[in-house]
């Protein structure tokens, strides 16, 4: 639908303001800017990181965002002043994703020195360090009910935290690679996980396996995204952006991103994604330095695009 550009660097990590009026966008070129959702204009570019930005996280009840970087930073912006006004200090080393929990005031980051800290947002003191992941933490989200806390890491694992007693309730070792993606569904009690060797769908508050997705996006999986009409989006390395329904695991479209003239077939890759609030449009964060904003084709009817769907006699279960 659209094409913004702006950004100097790679464009690592996205999120959405809570009335759906903007969104924010870290890079490679140190930058946070602000884009209007509706026009695709630059309103506000943030500086005050030293490296690049790999986690954004727009909070629903304060005037805050929250950024981490690969400078070790964690960092709280005032979006009625536009400035920082706390940074949070502990991480040994680049800071690559963070989340901010939906019902208490604490801000949660994982990095790559293996741990998960909880700070409280106000005294920007670190609450606890969640260790125990062997690699880099590099996905996390939370959930206002247990377990509250659920980390993906570099060690092909995925933890599921008690946030009270700081420790691990549980480890899913379903996954043979590196777990760089997680997604919460909106509404109802299920995850999904990417990998590069696949993309599976778990059960909340247990981790049950439910199945894979079914077929193979052969690339390594940097986001993913899932809406509440249940339409999940992955993206890849290699700039696949494939769509699948969350209830059958079927992959019912393929895109391909196209990487902007000047720049090499090498920078397709789409490392960060998010669906805005009302889960109609799709952003894409892209190493061709742009952001690409994608709708629903209004015009689309099974004639356009018909689905050869049958589902499989037995999802797979390893």
């Amino acid at each position: 639908m659209q094409v913004i550009s702006g950004h100097l660097g790679w464009v690592r990590s996205i999120a959405f303001d809570p009335s759906n009026s903007w969104f924010c966008t870290g890079s490679a070129d140190r930058t946070i800017k602000i884009w209007d959702v509706a026009s695709g204009r630059l309103k506000l570019t943030l500086t005050g990181h030293i490296e690049q930005i790999r986690g954004l996280a727009v909070s629903k009840r304060h005037t805050y965002l929250f950024s981490a970087g690969d400078d070790k930073q964690v960092k709280c912006w005032d979006l009625e002043q536009n400035k920082a006004i706390r940074s949070y200090h502990g991480h040994l080393s680049g800071v690559y994703c963070l989340a901010l929990h939906p019902t208490i005031d604490v801000l949660l980051t994982g990095g790559r020195d293996s741990v998960c800290r909880v700070w409280d947002i106000r005294t920007k003191a670190m609450v606890c360090a969640l260790s125990g992941h062997d690699n880099t933490v590099c996905s996390v989200f939370t959930r206002p009910t247990d377990p509250q806390v659920v980390t993906g890491s570099h060690d092909t694992t995925i933890k599921f935290w008690d946030l009270v007693a700081g420790k691990t309730v549980s480890t899913l070792t379903h996954h043979k690679k590196s777990v760089r993606a997680l997604a919460l569904h909106p509404k109802e009690q299920t995850f999904v996980s990417g990998s590069a060797d696949n993309i599976k769908k778990f059960s909340l508050p247990k981790g049950e396996f439910l199945h894979n997705m079914l077929s193979q996006q052969k690339s390594i999986i940097n986001a993913v995204a899932v809406n509440g009409d249940g339409i999940l989006a992955t993206a890849g390395d290699n700039g696949s952006l494939w769509f699948w329904d969350w209830k059958s695991g079927h992959c019912f479209q393929q895109a391909q991103a196209i990487v902007q003239p000047g720049s090499l077939d090498s920078e397709a890759c789409i490392y960060a994604l998010s669906y805005d609030v009302s889960g109609t449009r799709l952003v894409t964060c892209e190493a061709d330095k742009t952001i690409k904003m994608w709708r629903e084709d209004e015009t689309a009817s099974q004639d356009t695009h018909p689905l050869n769907f049958r589902p499989p006699k037995e999802f797979r279960r390893y």
